[in-house]
């Protein structure tokens, strides 16, 4: 099973992840920030993931990691 994991305290909120996602189960969080202040990037549906890293790869602080 994939497993999409977001490194909160790395996360600015930018939405780069959730544009890019072919599945649209990415989003930003709308009630839980991280300690910097941000809404951060979460899988809505981890057995829909497909593994294609584009979140990752569009990620400009490294904050996503795919895991098989």
């Amino acid at each position: 099973m994939t497993k999409m994991t977001v490194i909160t305290e790395r996360c600015k909120g930018c939405g780069l992840c959730t544009a890019v996602c072919p599945k649209q189960i990415v989003v930003l969080q709308k009630e839980k920030r991280n300690k910097k202040g941000y809404f951060y990037a979460e899988c809505t549906d981890q057995d829909a993931c497909i593994s294609c890293a584009m979140c990752a790869t569009m990620c400009p602080d490294c904050a996503i990691k795919i895991e098989k």
